[in-house]
């Protein structure tokens, strides 16, 4: 199936901006749809945006839509998201995985966001 890992990660000052990056092993990740999910303490780990194979369609969270931007090279396995405007709740860790990904699927080790007020 392949390997997800994510990086990019930090701490930041509100208003700040990081770029997470997410490098893919293997075909199945490279030919899915690709998401970016987060958790925050305490929290349900949910979906912030989404990618189809092609990268020509992108959908986001309401909380993230206008600040966020979620991109794919599949010539070199990664999916990226581009986050600008963080706010403190914007603390999480992120991981990336496929669209719909559940907890019996695969998941990497994920990076962690800190935004501070």
């Amino acid at each position: 199936q392949g390997q997800l890992v994510e990086s990019g990660g930090g701490s930041v000052q509100a208003g700040g901006s990081l770029r997470l990056s997410c490098t893919t092993t293997g075909n199945y990740f490279r030919t899915s749809i690709m998401a970016w999910y987060r958790q925050a303490p305490g929290k349900s780990r949910d979906m912030v945006a989404m990618i189809t194979r092609g990268g020509d369609t992108t959908n986001y969270a309401d909380s993230v839509k206008g600040r966020f931007t979620i991109s794919r090279d599949n010539a070199k396995n990664t999916v990226d998201l581009q986050m600008n405007s963080l706010k403190p709740e914007d603390t999480a860790v992120y991981y990336c995985n496929v669209y719909r990904a559940t907890n019996r699927n695969y998941w990497g080790q994920g990076t962690q966001v800190t935004v501070s007020a």
